[in-house]
C-alpha cells in the first residue's frame, strides 16, 4: 500500500471493513489492556489492607474511583479539543501513550507511596490518547455509508480484546502472593509501550488521516439526505499553527500534574471542577453551534447532545462494575461457577463485559448490515432505548443475588453475577458503538474530535455519578460485615434497574421527535 494513499482512496474501500480499520484496532487494543487493567486493579487496591494497597473504606474508595475516573474521561475533552486545534490525532496520541507509560511505571515502582502521582499521569495521558483513535475512525468512511456503523462495531469488539486480556493478567497479578500490585501496574505500562511502538509503524497507512491542522483542511465533505454529497471550502485561513503552540500544549500537559494531583487527592474539590468544566464545555457546545452555517447543522448537533445525555445515563450505572461491583465481587460472590469451575470473581468482573463483547461486537456489526439491507434495522434512538431496558435487566439479576447467598451474606451466585454481565453487555453493544458512530454523523469533521471528546465527557460524568451512588450504598466504616454489604448493595442495584427501565421507555416514546432533529441521518 503506498505511503501516499489519499483519503479518497482509503474511503473508496470493497467489502463489509477498511483495511486500516484493522491497524488502528490494534493500536487501541493494547491501550485498553492498559487502561482496562489498571481500572480492574483500582479500587480492590484501594480498599487492600493487607497487600500493599491503601487501606481506604469502601465508601472512601468508591468515592476516590468515581474521581478518578471522571478526570481520565474529563481530559479526553481536553485532549480532543486540542487535537482538533493545535496537534492533530496523531501527535496528541503519541504524547498521550508516553505519559500513560511513565504513570504506570511510576505507580509500579512504589504502588502505596506514589500511587496518586502515577495516576495523575496516567489521568492526563489517557486524555490525549482516548479520543483521537476513534475520531480516525470516523474518517475511514464517507457520510452516509451504511457500512459506518459495521465498522465501529467491529473496532469496539476488537479493542475489547486487550481489556479481557488487561482484566485477566492485572488482577491475576496485583493478587498474587507471588507477584503483587507492582507488577500489576507493570503490565500496564509495558503493553503500552506495544501500543505506541505499533502506531508508528503503521501510522505511514492512514497517511491523510489525523495530521496537524492547517490552510488545506477547509475542504470537507456535507451531507445531504444521507445519499447524496456536496463538497464546500470554506473561507481560506492563514496557517497560524505555528511550532510554539504544539509545545506550549505539551508544556500545559505537564504543568497540570500537579494540579490534578491535589484535586484527585482532595476529592472535595471535585464536584466544584466538574460543574465548572460542564459549564465551559456547554457554553463552547453552544458557541459551535450558533456559529455553523451549514444547512440543518444546528439541529443535528442539537440530536448529537442528547444521545451524549443519555450516556451519561447509562455510564452512571454501567461503571459500577469497577467500584461497587468490583467491592461485591471481592466480599460477597463465590468462587466456583458451575459447581465446579473455580473462578476469581475479581477475573470475572473486570473481564466478563469484554469476553461477551468480543463476540456480540462481531454479530452485531453482521446483524445491522443484515437488517439494513432489509429497511428493517432499529434507527439509533431505539437502540438506545433497547440498550437501556437490557441494562435494566442485568440489575433486576444483581439485586436477586441477595437470595443466592448463605447466612453469612457470601456465596451469592457467581453464574447469576456471569448472566447479568451478559445483559450489560447486550446493552452496551446497543449503544456505545452506535453512539460514537452517530455523533461522528451529526458532528462537522471539523468538530468531530471536540463532539467525541464531549461523548468521553459525559463519560465522566458518568464515572463520577457511579463513585456517587457506589459510596451511597457503601460503609464508611473500615470493616463492615458481608451482610451488610449484601443487603445495602443489592437494594441499590434494584433501584437503578427501576431507573433505567424509565430512560429507555422515554428514549423510545420521544424517537419522533430527536429524528426530526437529525434530518434524515441513520
Amino acid at each position: 500500500m503506498s505511503q501516499d494513499l489519499t483519503l479518497a482512496q482509503i474511503q473508496d474501500f470493497k467489502g463489509k471493513y477498511p483495511k486500516q480499520i484493522w491497524y488502528m484496532f490494534l493500536v487501541e487494543m493494547w491501550e485498553r489492556f492498559c487502561f482496562y487493567g489498571m481500572r480492574g486493579v483500582l479500587t480492590i487496591f484501594m480498599v487492600d489492607q493487607v497487600r500493599g494497597g491503601l487501606g481506604l473504606s469502601e465508601k472512601s474508595a468508591n468515592l476516590q474511583y468515581g474521581t478518578i475516573q471522571a478526570f481520565v474521561y474529563a481530559f479526553t475533552f481536553l485532549g480532543g479539543m486540542f487535537a482538533d486545534k493545535v496537534l492533530g490525532f496523531k501527535r496528541s496520541l503519541v504524547f498521550g501513550a508516553l505519559v500513560m507509560i511513565v504513570g504506570n511505571f511510576i505507580i509500579a515502582s512504589n504502588p502505596h507511596s506514589l500511587f496518586y502521582l502515577g495516576i495523575t499521569c496516567s489521568v492526563i495521558g489517557t486524555g490525549f490518547f482516548k479520543p483521537n483513535i476513534t475520531s480516525m475512525v470516523g474518517w475511514l468512511y464517507k457520510d452516509g455509508d451504511v457500512r459506518r456503523d459495521a465498522g465501529f462495531s467491529l473496532f469496539y469488539s476488537g479493542i475489547n480484546l486487550g481489556a479481557l486480556l488487561g482484566g485477566i493478567v492485572c488482577v491475576y497479578l496485583g493478587k498474587s502472593p507471588e507477584f503483587g500490585w507492582s507488577y500489576a501496574f507493570i503490565a500496564s505500562g509495558s503493553v503500552m509501550i506495544i501500543g505506541l511502538i505499533t502506531f508508528l509503524l503503521t501510522k505511514k497507512f492512514i497517511k491523510p488521516i489525523g495530521n496537524k491542522p492547517n490552510a488545506n483542511d477547509n475542504l470537507h465533505i456535507v451531507d445531504i439526505n444521507d445519499t447524496l454529497q456536496k463538497v464546500e471550502v470554506d473561507t481560506p485561513v492563514k496557517n497560524t499553527n505555528s511550532v510554539w503552540k504544539e509545545y506550549a500544549v505539551y508544556a500545559g500537559g505537564i504543568i497540570a500534574i500537579p494540579i490534578i494531583l491535589i484535586l484527585i487527592k482532595n476529592a472535595s474539590f471535585t464536584s466544584i471542577f466538574m460543574y465548572v468544566l460542564a459549564a465551559v464545555a456547554i457554553v463552547y457546545f453552544l458557541f459551535e453551534v450558533f456559529r455553523q452555517k451549514e444547512e440543518g447543522a444546528k439541529s443535528k448537533l442539537f440530536a448529537a447532545f442528547i444521545f451524549i445525555f443519555f450516556y451519561f445515563v447509562f455510564e452512571t450505572f454501567f461503571e459500577q462494575a469497577g467500584g461497587s461491583l468490583a467491592i461485591f465481587a471481592e466480599k460477597n460472590l463465590s468462587h466456583t461457577m458451575f459447581g465446579f469451575l473455580n473462578l476469581d470473581p475479581n477475573m470475572v468482573n473486570n473481564s466478563a463485559n469484554s469476553f461477551f463483547i468480543i463476540f456480540l461486537g462481531l454479530v452485531a456489526g453482521m446483524v445491522w448490515i443484515w437488517m439494513s439491507k432489509r429497511k428493517a434495522e432499529p434507527n439509533t434512538i431505539n437502540k438506545f432505548g433497547i440498550s437501556f431496558l437490557f441494562m435494566a435487566a442485568s440489575y433486576f439479576f444483581f439485586f436477586y443475588l441477595r437470595f443466592t447467598a448463605n447466612n453469612q451474606g457470601t456465596e451469592a451466585s457467581l453464574g447469576m453475577f456471569t448472566f447479568a454481565y451478559l445483559l450489560i453487555s447486550i446493552a452496551e453493544i446497543c449503544l456505545s458503538p452506535i453512539g460514537m458512530s452517530i455523533v461522528t454523523k451529526l458532528s462537522p469533521k471539523k468538530l468531530q474530535g471536540v463532539m467525541i471528546g464531549m461523548w468521553f465527557l459525559a463519560s465522566a460524568y458518568g464515572q463520577y455519578g457511579a463513585g456517587l451512588l457506589g459510596a451511597a450504598m457503601s460503609s464508611d466504616k473500615a470493616a463492615t460485615t458481608d451482610m451488610d454489604r449484601l443487603i445495602d448493595y443489592t437494594a441499590g442495584y434494584k433501584q437503578m434497574a427501576w431507573i433505567c427501565v424509565a430512560a429507555g421507555v422515554l428514549l423510545i416514546a420521544c424517537a419522533p421527535f430527536i429524528r426530526k432533529l437529525m434530518k434524515g441521518v441513520r
